[in-house]
C-alpha cells in the first residue's frame, strides 16, 4: 500500500507542477494562431487515453511531419488550463476532452475539432465499503469528478437523472458532488473514506479497482455514450486552420501514424506512456493496471459528431449550460477523413 501512496504523492505533484505553469516539455515559445512557419506548440495530458498524442511526441512523428516548424509540447492537468492556453495562443493545437472544448465553443471561443483520438475511458467506481453497487445506491451518497460539468461528470449525472436522482448542485438533489478532484487524488480520497464513488478517467478508475478493491458500478461501454463519445479530441482554432492548412494536415498525418502505431504495438505503447509518466512524476503505474485500462477505451481517428451533440444536449439538460447547444461549425474532420481514406 505504501508504494501506491508514494505513487499518489508523485503524480499529484505532477498535476501541481503543470497547474502552476511549468508543464512545458521544451523551452520554445509558440507563435500566435496566425503564424506560417516558425514554432508550433502541441498540448496533451499525461493520461492513457492521450496515447496517440504521447506516441506522436515520443516517436518523433510530429517533428517528422511538421518539417517547416519547430515543434514543442506542453502537458496539462485539466481541460480548463488547456483551453486557456489555446485562447491566449500558448498552443496552436492539441488533445483535450470534448467537454471543455464544447463549453468554450458555445461561449464564442475560437475552437474547432479536427479529429478524435480516443473513445470511452470513463469508469464509474465506488469505494469497497461504500454500499454502492448500482446507480440506485447513489441516493444519499457522494461522488467526485475531475471537473464541474466535465465529460465524466455529465456522463454520470445524466445516468442518475434517468433513474430519478440528482446531484446536490440541483434543487432537491440528494447525491453530493465534489468537482475538480485531480484523478490521482481519488486514490487517497477512497483510502480515507472521504468520498463514496467517482466518475474516473482511465487509468485511474482501473487503478482504484485493481489496487484498492473499488467496485465497478458501470463499465466504460455501459456509461452514457460510452462507446461512441470521444474522451479525447484534437482541436485547433479556426484562425490557425485557415492560415495554416498545410501545418494542420501535417499534424494530422502524424496523429494518424500514432494511432496506427498504438494498434500495432500495444505493449510498447503502454511502456511509452508509462515512461512519460515516470519522466514527469518519477513513478510508474503497475503494468497490469495499464493493460486492463487499455481494454476500457478505443484509440481511434473516428469522430462521432452526433455523440458530441448528444453529450452537449445532456449537459444542457443538467443545467451545466445556459443556452440550448448548437454545435454547427464545431467539428471539421475533412482533412483527417481524407488522410484516413488514402
Amino acid at each position: 500500500m505504501k508504494k501506491f501512496r508514494n505513487l499518489l504523492i508523485a503524480v499529484s505533484a505532477l498535476f501541481v507542477i503543470t497547474a502552476c505553469g511549468q508543464g512545458n516539455d521544451n523551452d520554445g515559445v509558440s507563435g500566435d494562431n496566425g503564424v506560417s512557419g516558425g514554432d508550433i506548440t502541441i498540448g496533451y495530458f499525461p493520461n492513457l487515453d492521450h496515447a496517440a498524442g504521447i506516441i506522436g511526441k515520443e516517436k518523433g512523428y510530429f517533428e517528422e511531419e511538421l518539417v517547416d516548424y519547430n515543434v514543442d509540447f506542453q502537458n496539462f492537468p485539466n481541460g480548463n488550463d488547456f483551453i486557456e492556453a489555446l485562447d491566449v495562443g500558448e498552443i496552436e493545437l492539441g488533445y483535450v476532452g470534448p467537454g471543455p472544448a464544447i463549453n468554450y465553443f458555445l461561449s464564442g471561443g475560437d475552437v474547432v475539432v479536427i479529429g478524435a483520438a480516443a473513445n470511452g475511458a470513463t469508469l464509474i467506481v465506488s469505494r469497497e465499503d461504500s454500499g454502492i453497487l448500482s446507480l440506485e445506491d447513489f441516493d444519499g451518497k457522494s461522488f467526485c469528478t475531475p471537473g464541474n460539468g466535465c465529460t465524466h461528470n455529465v456522463q454520470l449525472e445524466i445516468m442518475l437523472q434517468e433513474i430519478g436522482l440528482k446531484s446536490s448542485r440541483l434543487s432537491g438533489g440528494t447525491v453530493e458532488h465534489q468537482p475538480r478532484v485531480n484523478p490521482a487524488s481519488m486514490v487517497g480520497m477512497f483510502e480515507q473514506g472521504q468520498i463514496d464513488a467517482a466518475a474516473a478517467p482511465e487509468p485511474w478508475g482501473t487503478l482504484l479497482v485493481e489496487e484498492h478493491n473499488a467496485n465497478v458500478v458501470a463499465e466504460w461501454n455501459d456509461v452514457f455514450l460510452g462507446e461512441e463519445l470521444a474522451s479525447v479530441v484534437i482541436v485547433t482554432t479556426n484562425t490557425f486552420l485557415e492560415n495554416n492548412p498545410e501545418a494542420v494536415e501535417q499534424a494530422l498525418r502524424a496523429h494518424k501514424r500514432a494511432v496506427d502505431y498504438t494498434h500495432e504495438n500495444t505493449e510498447d505503447t503502454l511502456h511509452t506512456v508509462n515512461e512519460l509518466i515516470f519522466e514527469l512524476a518519477q513513478t510508474r503505474l503497475p503494468d497490469h493496471v495499464l493493460e486492463k485500462a487499455w481494454d476500457r477505451m478505443v484509440i481511434t481517428t473516428e469522430t462521432h459528431a452526433d455523440a458530441l451533440q448528444a453529450w452537449a444536449n445532456a449537459s444542457y439538460e443538467l443545467q451545466f449550460m445556459d443556452v440550448d447547444p448548437d454545435l454547427d461549425g464545431f467539428v471539421d474532420t475533412s482533412i483527417l477523413d481524407r488522410i484516413v481514406g488514402e
